[in-house]
């Protein structure tokens, strides 16, 4: 977990979260409130807990696309992009998300993530001309409804608050933080912030949110997060990564054969699914509940949250023949059981559509 306390902290009403998320605000008096704001497009999350990676010299897309799931070769700068890095055996070691400004390539990461994957590709690094730093210390994420505005180098920004999606690019708010805009950005954007002016951005970006509503739409988009949705054994086709953070075209990697292979033979040993809960209980499933169909466990829970539309929700990592209408119990010892509904995200029959396209 990250060690960082943000001084957005000190504003009114602010209750830090726990565990992964420590250093940030769970909320600022109403979580389902922050939510709302967040589809109407007002306000920002403070995510500064996260962790910042850059990655500079003229060989970094190269490298990158040699040692990582994604295809780096001839990023343009402003194209954001995910990455993964896979053990031997096809595992998820680490996830990137990442910008490239034509001269570095900007990464945010999970907190306390960024030393062992420094550690790790600083061992790769070998006689290409690439310099990897941890900037967590310098840098800061946020992240903002709507469209990213047009970014400009991290600490070149004029004025702390540009970044506001809803205003136009002009010569005079040309200058603005490194954004980046993924598939698996939830319909916004992260800004890269020096981490000094997280204070003066807050003061003009609008209505603070915490990270329990930020959850609650992460959940709602069906994107898993490393440390939370999966365990050591995950592999991405069962997590739905593939497209989003492995390109399914591209040499050779760490770690490609076991993706390809559950590819080609279209069966992923388990499948990630978004569960509606029953709601019958006061309290939310913790991560590594038990998942079972009868007496029978067939997964576990991830990470879950109150939605202000669909109530309790969560994501959970089952067997793939877990039959996709059965109602599912979620179980954990001296808790009462909570029954759940599965909404499908990894498609249990990925095996038909990829034998008949072969």
């Amino acid at each position: 977990m990250s060690l960082t306390r943000s001084p957005l902290l000190d504003l009114p009403g602010a209750v830090e979260a726990d565990g992964l998320d420590a250093g940030v605000a769970a909320h600022y008096g109403s979580d389902l409130r922050e939510q709302r704001a967040l589809v109407a497009g007002k306000g920002f999350v403070d995510l500064s807990h996260r962790d910042v990676v850059t990655i500079t010299g003229p060989d970094r897309l190269t490298w990158l696309h040699a040692i990582t799931s994604q295809y780096f070769e001839g990023l343009r700068p402003g194209t954001s992009t995910t990455a993964l890095l896979l053990s031997p055996t096809g595992h998820v070691e680490h996830a990137m998300y990442g910008v490239d400004d034509g001269e570095t390539f900007w990464l945010h990461t999970e907190p306390g993530a960024a030393a062992p994957l420094v550690e790790w590709l600083q061992k790769m690094v070998f006689m290409s001309r690439v310099e990897i730093k941890d900037v967590k210390d310098d840098y800061a994420i946020v992240w903002r409804p709507g469209p990213a505005p047009v970014g400009a180098v991290p600490g070149e920004a004029s004025a702390p608050g540009l970044g506001d999606a809803s205003a136009p690019t002009t010569a005079a708010t040309a200058a603005q933080p490194l954004a980046r805009a993924g598939d698996d950005s939830l319909g916004g954007h992260e800004l890269f912030l020096p981490r000094g002016d997280l204070s003066a951005f807050a003061e003009q970006a609008g209505p603070p949110a915490g990270v329990w509503a930020y959850e609650a739409l992460r959940i709602e988009a069906g994107a898993p997060r490393l440390g939370m949705d999966m365990d050591e054994r995950a592999i991405p086709n069962e997590l739905g990564w593939l497209g989003v953070g492995v390109h399914l075209d591209k040499g050779c990697y760490r770690g490609q054969e076991t993706v390809a292979r559950v590819h080609n033979l279209g069966r992923p040993p388990r499948r990630l699914v978004r569960l509606h809960l029953d709601g019958s209980v006061d309290h939310l499933p913790a991560h590594g509940y038990a998942v079972r169909v009868g007496e029978k466990q067939v997964g576990f829970i991830g990470s879950a949250a109150r939605h202000h539309e669909y109530g309790p929700i969560a994501l959970a990592l089952i067997k793939r023949n877990v039959d996709p209408e059965a109602v599912l119990e979620v179980v954990a010892e001296d808790q009462p059981t909570v029954t759940a509904t599965q909404e499908l995200l990894v498609d249990p029959e990925v095996g038909l559509h990829v034998r008949a396209r072969l």
